[in-house]
């Protein structure tokens, strides 16, 4: 299994959970293209790095307020623009390849020639941060050639396609990232398989970046060599996780900041127990709870990356982001989990304003 030096933690699907390949969509008159747009957001791990690869449990976190978007139209020669490369579609950089890949498979999906598109992509996802970065420009672009065609494509469709983009990204995926940055609500997943989180109130996290992006085949493979000197200890640990995974579902569905904060606190410390901690994430954590935090922890494989933090409310996170700052933090983000009631009626408008055809 390849893992990237990102703090995307991805393991290997059962091949009973990989979605079927080869669907096609029913097409009727020669497609006619429109500029299209399409959007995604980022995600974080809740609770589960590292068990997650040994069976247990992952709950990913959708995160609404650091988004990535994608435009398309037609032109006489294939181009891309974006904060990482401008310039011609063919030339575009290895780290643009997941971007390219989604864009050509959906375009061959739709029955459309990808080398004739012009790419606009905005994204405020920091990349090679754990935070879903190429999965949320893989299903941006996915639903932007979609709806520049007017095509529908099913849910499962996206997925395999955006999946197809995150298997070059990553090597082998596990679909964690491509359900959680097309999901309003968090995701309990384990062994490829996902299913929706309630959540009985909105919450408001801080994610705050250290400025390293760490390494997960660092972190991974650290553990693993652990188990294997010391099986009874790692696996002690990946139970525990296991259970905090459980117990994380169980307060978000009560609504229990406190309870939800003191899981994430006890998360990181069993993550720090596992050695992919550091420092710099330790002292982030520590300025959390210090500023009044409910719970800190790493999120993703950790050695660097970025923290996440449960707050009260908008209002205190300004006082968490200027005491994580000040521990060493080289940027920070708030953002909105909404309760499962406001994410059912999003979705549900969002089916709504599908062609009656495909709804």
């Amino acid at each position: 299994m390849h893992l990237s030096d990102s703090n995307d933690i991805n393991v290997q699907t059962p091949p009973e959970a990989e979605p079927a390949a080869g669907i096609q969509p029913t097409l009727g008159q020669p497609l006619r293209v429109h500029g299209g747009l399409g959007s995604a957001h980022g995600k974080a791990i809740l609770m589960g790095e590292h068990s997650v690869v040994y069976g247990a449990p992952a709950v990913a976190l959708p995160l609404l307020d650091l988004q990535t978007a994608a435009s398309v139209r037609e032109a006489n020669h294939g181009s891309i623009s974006s904060d990482l490369y401008t310039g011609p579609l063919h030339a575009a950089p290895r780290e643009l390849k997941p971007v390219v890949t989604a864009l050509r498979a959906t375009a061959e999906r739709v029955g459309l020639n990808s080398d004739s598109f012009e790419i606009v992509i905005s994204s405020t996802v920091p990349l090679e941060r754990g935070l879903g970065s190429s999965a949320a420009v893989a299903a941006a672009m996915v639903r932007a050639v979609s709806n520049a065609v007017g095509v529908a494509l099913t849910p499962e469709e996206t997925f395999e396609l955006v999946q197809i983009a995150e298997n070059v990204a990553h090597g082998t995926s596990s679909g964690l990232d491509a359900h959680a940055v097309r999901s309003l609500s968090p995701v309990r997943f384990q062994s490829g398989q996902p299913t929706p989180v309630t959540v009985a109130r909105s919450l408001t996290f801080v994610i705050a970046d250290t400025g390293t992006s760490g390494s997960t085949s660092a972190a991974v493979n650290g553990v693993r060599m652990l188990r294997k000197v010391n099986p009874s200890f790692v696996n002690g640990i990946i139970d525990t996780l296991a259970g905090l995974a459980e117990d994380t579902i169980t307060a978000l569905g009560a609504g229990d900041a406190a309870a939800l904060g003191q899981h994430m606190s006890a998360g990181h410390e069993q993550l720090a127990r596992l050695g992919v901690s550091a420092p710099s994430l330790d002292a982030l954590v520590t300025a959390a709870r210090m500023s009044g935090a409910h719970g800190a922890k790493l999120t993703g494989s950790g050695l660097g990356g970025c923290v996440l933090a449960l707050v009260d409310g908008a209002d205190s996170a300004d006082g968490v982001i200027d005491a994580m700052k000040a521990a060493g933090a080289t940027q920070a983000w708030k953002t909105s989990l909404v309760s499962s009631q406001i994410a059912d009626g999003v979705g549900a408008n969002e089916r709504d304003a599908l062609p009656k055809e495909n709804a």
